[in-house]
Parts: C-alpha cells; sequence; structure tokens
C-alpha cells in the first residue's frame, strides 16, 4: 500500500526471519520495480533504531510493546508519523448456542496456527459453564490429532517455534498455571522426539484471569480454557486485558453476536470467525490500548500513507468577504448572524442571512 500511494519503501524483516525480507526483495526486483524504490534492510534492534532515527517521513511497526515505546520515543524527536501494532491477548468467546464442533476447529486453528506465534492468535478462550464440558473434550481430542513435525512437510500442522527466547516465555507461563492451579490437560512441555524450540500444542483447563498466562502475550501453542455464566460477565473478562487487538464471539445468535462484538474493546472483532482478518487487504487492521494505535489495510490504513493537502478556492474576486477587517457594530450583528443560522448548516437558515451580508458588504466597499 505504502507502493500504491507513490513513497519509497525501507523494509527491516526481524533479525529472527531475514530470509523473508530479502525474498520480498527479490520480487519486487523480478517484478521490474526501479531501484531502490524497495530497500531490504536486515539487522537486530540497532538497524531498526537507526532507522527510525533518520528522519524518515513515516514508521509502520510491528512487535513488542516495550520496542514500540522506544520507538515512539525517538520517533517524537523528529515528530515522525508512527503506526504500532504491538501484539495482543485476543479473547474467543463461546456460547452454549454456537456449533461446538465448529468452535473446536476454530480454537486450535486459532490458538495453534504458527506455533501460536501470530498476534491475532487466540491466547484466552471463555465458554459458556453448561457446555465448557464439552467443547473442552473436542478441543483437546483435536489438539491431540495433530501432527508436529518439521516446516518442510506438507503433513504438517505445527512445527517449531522462532526463537529459544519465545519458547522460554511459554514454558514460563506454562509452569505459572501449573502453579496457579489450572490443569494441563494435554501438551505442556517440549516435544522429545525433536531437537530445537518444538512446543507441544499445549490447552490448559480452569483458567482465571488473574493468572500470569492470562495477562502477558505468549506467543505460543497455548490454549487456557475458562468459563463464564453471563453474556455480561463474558464481556467483562474478553476487556480485562491491556491488549485489544482483535477477539471472537461464537454463537448461533448472529444478532447475539454482533451486540456483544461492539462491546468488545478491539480493533477486530469476527463472530463465528477467528484470526484469519489480517489477510483481507479491504478490511482496516490495528488494535486498542497497548496494542497499538493507527491502522493499515483497507481504505484507513491507504490514508495512513499519504500526506493529506487541502486546496481551497475562492472564485468570486467582486467584493471582500463580509468577516474581513476593518470591523464595526454591523459586523460585529454579522458574526452573531454567522454563528446563528450559517453554523447550522442548513441552506434555508442561511438565506435568512443574505439581507445581513449585503448590508455588511456595502459597508466593506464604502470604506
Amino acid at each position: 500500500m505504502a507502493l500504491m500511494a507513490g513513497n519509497a519503501v525501507i523494509v527491516k524483516p526481524s533479525e529472527l526471519t531475514p530470509l523473508i525480507g530479502l525474498k520480498i526483495g527479490e520480487i519486487f526486483e523480478e517484478a521490474g520495480l526501479p531501484e531502490n524504490v524497495v530497500q531490504i534492510v536486515t539487522g537486530d534492534g540497532r538497524t531498526g533504531a537507526a532507522l527510525v532515527d533518520a528522519g524518515i517521513e513515516k514508521i509502520m511497526f510491528t512487535g513488542s510493546v516495550a520496542t514500540g515505546r522506544k520507538i515512539a520515543e525517538s520517533a517524537a524527536k523528529h515528530l515522525t508519523s508512527v503506526v504500532l501494532e504491538l501484539g495482543g491477548k485476543d479473547p474467543m468467546i463461546v456460547f452454549a448456542d454456537a456449533n461446538l464442533e465448529l468452535a473446536a476447529q476454530g480454537a486450535i486453528w486459532g490458538a495453534f496456527c504458527n506455533s501460536g506465534q501470530s498476534c491475532s492468535s487466540v491466547e484466552r478462550l471463555y465458554v459458556e459453564e453448561s457446555v465448557a464440558e464439552e467443547l473442552t473434550r473436542l478441543i483437546v481430542e483435536k489438539t491431540r490429532a495433530l501432527n508436529q513435525d518439521s516446516g518442510d512437510k506438507e503433513t504438517t500442522d505445527v512445527a517449531a517455534m522462532s526463537s529459544e527466547k519465545q519458547i522460554s516465555i511459554v514454558e514460563e507461563h506454562v509452569k505459572s498455571f501449573r502453579q496457579e492451579g489450572a490443569k494441563i490437560l494435554t501438551g505442556g512441555r517440549r516435544n522429545a522426539n525433536f531437537k530445537g524450540a518444538f512446543y507441544e500444542p499445549t490447552v490448559i483447563g480452569g483458567a482465571t484471569n488473574e493468572m500470569l498466562g492470562m495477562r502477558e502475550e505468549t506467543f505460543g501453542p497455548t490454549l487456557p480454557i475458562a468459563t463464564f455464566k453471563t453474556e455480561a460477565e463474558a464481556i467483562d473478562l474478553a476487556n480485562d486485558s491491556d491488549f485489544g487487538l482483535t477477539a471472537s464471539v461464537w454463537t448461533r445468535d448472529l444478532t447475539k453476536g454482533k451486540r456483544v462484538a461492539e462491546k468488545i474493546l478491539a480493533g477486530t472483532v469476527c463472530v463465528n470467525e477467528v484470526l484469519y482478518t489480517h489477510g483481507i487487504g479491504q478490511t482496516p487492521w490495528g488494535g486498542f490500548k497497548q496494542s497499538g494505535y493507527g491502522r493499515t489495510h483497507g481504505k484507513l490504513g491507504l490514508l495512513e500513507l499519504v500526506a493529506p493537502q487541502h486546496i481551497h478556492i475562492n472564485r468570486i474576486l467582486l467584493t471582500p468577504n463580509a468577516w474581513w477587517l476593518p470591523y464595526s457594530p454591523l459586523a460585529v450583528e454579522t458574526f452573531r448572524g454567522l454563528a446563528r443560522h450559517f453554523a447550522s448548516g442548513s441552506l434555508l437558515q442561511t438565506l435568512k442571512l443574505a439581507p445581513q451580508l449585503l448590508k455588511r458588504i456595502k459597508e466593506l466597499r464604502r470604506k
């Protein structure tokens, strides 16, 4: 979208996945884009800091809250405009009238796709108490059927995580769930069949919002499940977070689904769907609270990549405007009329002001 709006672009990929950025550069080169219109710059945080401090026109950052704060502080020195997408702790609400089979499938897709390493992944599941046992059974059953293997195999459902640092966060959160009284229903450990950062898809029962793993972003293959009794309680639990990127509501009653969605503090809320809306170019993407600010994608995202300019042309050059200098009692009377009639937005009301405006213009022409 930055290119569509006429900008040149510098892409700085994560130091953990630099080959993705380099491949993007190769694609644009093969497409015949002029040299340096898209540049790929690899490196760690020092490279990113140098780019931010270079006085560029716009920064769009996806990453952690801590790094987002540093970028906002540095960008402020140059008054550089910033869009920040800082992750989430996205809730999934399942009501008793939902299609539980589909909700279970949606839950494991939303929680374990890309080993849970998506800012819009399901990190908190709230299910209505009366169907909690059945939904949990379905989720555990489907999770155990997933195939974990290396990412180069077509049959792999869940592969490795991006780094040892990230898997250590998952381990810390799972450990805290155990210590705080939740129950690990499946998974909960590294996969002993592989070397490297392979963590088993993990379903956790008996979670509450007070637990560490329900408050901090995990960014890994965990699915903690909590229960609720009423619609109001479900909304309160979903909103009880410092994050607000995405959320989902599952119910056969679409009126209720929309009603609940409107009360959830998140940039995107799906009804009977989860996770994939980032892939729809027409939808705006971004969050509330510590999930950041600004938008990418859609019309709102495109407008982030342009600098609006207003040009006003006065085509009537015969008379001065009634509000010009010098002032007089007649001017004050005219200004009061403008506030009363013109500011109403009504053409009929504005026409009532015409005699007063003519008198004022005649006064200015005499002077």
